[in-house]
């Protein structure tokens, strides 16, 4: 499955940032909208089940309800009813949110967030990034943020 992620990706000369990878208009079809579907879904199953592993731990520090989830906005409107099925709307943006009750490290909404697709309109051109799981782990980089915020 991650072999057609990666070859649809690395097709022609486009960039790539760490663990993103640059879509162009040429590669939104129903194939990209089943990776970004996989992607939501990998999240979301990864997240329940490290929140699972991690929130006993987070209690004994005063982090009380750890909470990992897909959240999904439309130029920064998040919407419960908005499903990924809109992921080729403008400015739809959907990420993996780590927060909880308690203190954090900064004064950002969420304590913790991982970026999985975000569609940038734009004035004259837009951009869209993706997360990139033939190069990075999903469910390695949550853990990785959780044990970050267990320490701070």
């Amino acid at each position: 499955m991650f072999d057609k992620v990666k070859r649809l990706f690395k097709k022609g000369n486009q960039e790539e940032i760490d663990e993103y990878v640059f879509v162009t208009e040429k590669e939104m079809n129903e194939d990209l909208k089943e990776i970004i579907l996989k992607l939501e879904r990998i999240g979301k199953k990864c997240g329940t089940d490290l929140q699972k592993k991690h929130v006993n731990k987070f209690k004994l520090q005063g982090k009380l309800n750890l909470r990992i989830w897909v959240c999904r906005d439309i130029d920064g409107d998040e919407d419960e009813n908005l499903t990924s099925e809109q992921c080729f709307e403008k400015e739809y943006r959907s990420q993996l949110v780590i927060d909880y009750d308690g203190p954090k490290f900064e004064d950002d909404f969420y304590a913790y967030y991982i970026p999985l697709w975000y569609y940038f309109g734009g004035y004259f051109k837009g951009s869209k990034t993706l997360y990139d799981l033939s190069q990075k782990n999903l469910e390695t980089e949550i853990d990785k943020a959780l044990k970050t915020l267990l320490n701070g």
